[in-house]
Parts: C-alpha cells; structure tokens; sequence
C-alpha cells in the first residue's frame, strides 16, 4: 500500500534542492556568518519549543499501558500498521484546539492528542486511529526532521505550498491505512469540520458537493496560497484512498494559478504564517546587514582597480619618457594627453602626474572629507627605475593588491 501521496516525493526534491542553494548563496555571500545567526535562531527556538514541551510533560496526561491503556493500544497498533519501529511519546492535552499534532525536541518524537477531540470520538474510538494515523505519517515521513532545512524553498510561490497540502494528504492516508473502517474516517474529518457534537448529524453526501463549489476564482487562489487543503477534500481523497480508488477533484481557476505566481508563501495555521514571515524577515535582514555591505566593499574594489590599471598605463608612459629623455614629464599633456588629467566619470576617479614623475589616482575622499588616492611613485638607485605602489588615505581592503 502506498501511503504517500502522488505528488509529495517530487515537491520535496524540488524544495531541498532550492533550500540546498539558496542556503549555500546566503553563506557564501555572508561569508559564513550567516552560520551564526542561523546558530542563533536555533536556540532561540529551542528555548521557545521547550516552554511547549515543558508544559506537555508538566501538565498533560502522558498515554501508556498504566494511563489510558486503550488510547495506547491504538497508538502502539498505528505503529505496526504504518512500520514505525519507534513509538512515539504521546500525551492527551487540555486545549481550545479541535486537532492533534506531532512534534519534534532534540531528536525526540512527541504525538499530542487534544481532550476536546478524544471526548467528541467517545462513541466512535476508532476515529481516533485516524489523528494517530495522521500524525506518524508527519513522524514517519520525516516532515518534521527536515522542515527546517526546507524552510528557503518553502518561501516560492506555488511550491511551498503544494509541498504542505502533498504532505497533509499522505498524513491522511496514513490515517486512513490505520482506520477500521470508512465511516472512522468520515467521523474523524467531519469532527473538525461540524464540532464535537454536531458532527454526528452532519450529512456527509452533502458535504462532499461542496467540493464542487471548489473551482471558482476565490477558492482557488486561497487554497493555492494556502498550507492545507479544503477539507471537504481531504475527507473525499482519504475515502477514496481507504476504496483503493483515485479521487479527481475540480480544476482550479487558471487566473487563480497566475496570480498566486507572485505570492511567497508565508505559512498558515497554529502561528506557521508569523513563523514563515519571521524567517523571510531574518534573512532579508541578514543580507542587508552583512551582505550588501560586502557587495559595496567589492564595488570599491573594482573602482580602485579599474583606477590602478589606468594608472599603470600611465605608468609606462612615464617611464618611456625618462628612457628616452632623461627627465620626468611635468604633465600628461608631454605623455600625448589632450589635458592634464584623465577623467573617469563612470568610475569617479582622476589620474595626474605630480612632481618627480609620480601617478597619482584620486579615487574619492573619506567620511573627514579628505582626498584619497592610489600612488604610484617612481625611484631611482644606480640608474635603474623602480615603481611602488600604495594607498594615501585608502581603506585597505579596497586596495589592488600590489598596492598593499
């Protein structure tokens, strides 16, 4: 049996292979010291995930064959049935939230059931396969292990997305393979749609035609912008799954897949969306604090550069000149220049000769306001010439390098 749903495998190997090179990018143009703050967002997250853990273990009811043997009986069946060879830790949790969910710290898997949902599914326990199910697919699958990896990627438009609803439909299925029979699906996903009461009487032919009010422009376009899938579809492709049979669900509006092009994605659901923005933020950041500076000191390099070899040009026209005339030039204009200065605009620099046949670039002036400027002095011993170059009033990261 194939839990996995068709499309998951694909999005993922496009998703790790963009995380794999924007991570790559962001080091290499920080210099490594993106590493640091990635260090840093780490524990700064682990910090904030334990309080979360903390609580599980300090308030929550741990499941196990002494506290509630049946809950644990269908967990440690779940596992069987899905080949998870490692159980998880799981704890029933008094909260507002009708779901489950599974979670990861240092290395540790955790599945925690909600009270509201246990007690809503009294007189159908086998629904409750269907949370358990739901949340060892995320353990098995492995989305928790590598979702902070993949947290680059996930940003593209259309990708991130389509990889979160690929990977809510295999959980389903995972669901579904743990489930007894396809009414325990219908109750689980018709649970969190009607309430813990109401779900009871709702009318699950009529819910799945609302699916056909899918396709239109609205619909679509939240959906495709979105982390989960309409439930009303869920519910129909983990019946259909639980069948052997392939669902087919209406196409979604075309201008809805234009227009959602240009969405990143920024999460949904359980603080994803504050998550995701927060990360895109910190690493904007991150390039603007580190590597656009980079970028401006590599700007200034290529400036002092392009000044350096035009100097050098004029360079061996000096030392042409005393070969042939046995003096210095007083000016470019004895070189064959039309002025007395070469002008760079594009480049903002200005190339003299000074006294005793020096080359001198002027290249800028510093935060004081006083010139700055690349010099290349002649000297002579024993009659032979000899140039050396330096920097007069030059950051020296921003020198050619035979002027250090």
């Amino acid at each position: 049996m194939n839990l996995v749903y068709k499309h998951e495998k694909s999005l993922f190997i496009i998703t790790a292979v963009l995380s794999a090179l924007l991570w790559l990018v962001l080091i290499g143009a920080t210099f490594g010291i993106a590493l640091v703050y990635i260090l840093l967002g780490y524990l700064f997250f682990l910090f904030a995930h334990s309080a979360f853990i903390s609580h599980l273990k300090g308030s929550g009811v741990k499941i196990s064959q002494e506290q509630y043997p049946d809950l644990h009986e269908r967990l440690v069946k779940s596992c069987a049935k899905v080949d998870l060879k490692v159980i998880p830790e799981a704890y029933l949790l008094r909260t507002d939230f009708f779901n489950a969910l599974a979670t990861r710290f240092l290395g540790k898997n955790f599945i925690v059931l909600f009270t509201d949902v246990v007690d809503a599914l009294e007189d159908r326990p086998g629904a409750i396969d269907f949370y358990i199910g739901h949340e060892l697919g995320h353990i098995h699958r492995k989305h928790l292990v590598w979702n902070g990896f993949i947290i680059p990627g996930s940003i593209f438009p259309i990708i991130g997305t389509a990889l979160r609803r690929a990977e809510e439909y295999t959980c389903d299925r995972y669901g579904a393979a743990c489930c007894q029979s396809e009414d325990d699906i219908k109750a689980a996903i018709a649970a969190i749609a009607a309430g813990d009461t109401r779900w009871k009487s709702i009318n699950i032919d009529a819910y799945l035609k609302q699916i056909a009010f899918t396709n239109g422009f609205w619909m679509s376009f939240n959906e495709l912008t979105g982390d989960y899938p309409w439930l009303t579809k869920r519910m129909a492709a983990a019946i259909a799954f639980s069948k052997g049979e392939e669902v087919k669900h209406p196409r979604r509006h075309l201008f809805a897949w234009i227009l959602s092009i240009f969405i990143p994605r920024l999460g949904a659901g359980a603080g994803g969306g504050v998550v995701s923005l927060m990360m895109t933020v910190a690493i904007i950041g991150i390039l603007a604090a580190v590597a656009i500076p980079q970028y401006n000191d590599f700007k200034q390099k290529a400036r002092h550069i392009s000044a350096y070899t035009e100097a050098q040009v004029v360079q061996q026209k000096v030392t042409d000149y005393v070969l042939e005339k046995n003096e210095w030039p007083e000016s470019l204009q004895a070189l064959g220049y039309e002025s007395d200065s070469i002008e760079d605009a594009t480049n903002d620099y200005s190339i003299s000769i000074y006294e005793n046949g020096m080359v001198a670039a002027h290249v800028g002036t510093d935060a004081a306001g006083e010139p700055q400027y690349i010099v290349i002095e002649p000297s002579v011993e024993e009659g032979k010439l000899d140039w050396q170059c330096y920097g007069d009033n030059v950051v020296e990261k921003h020198l050619p390098a035979n002027c250090k």
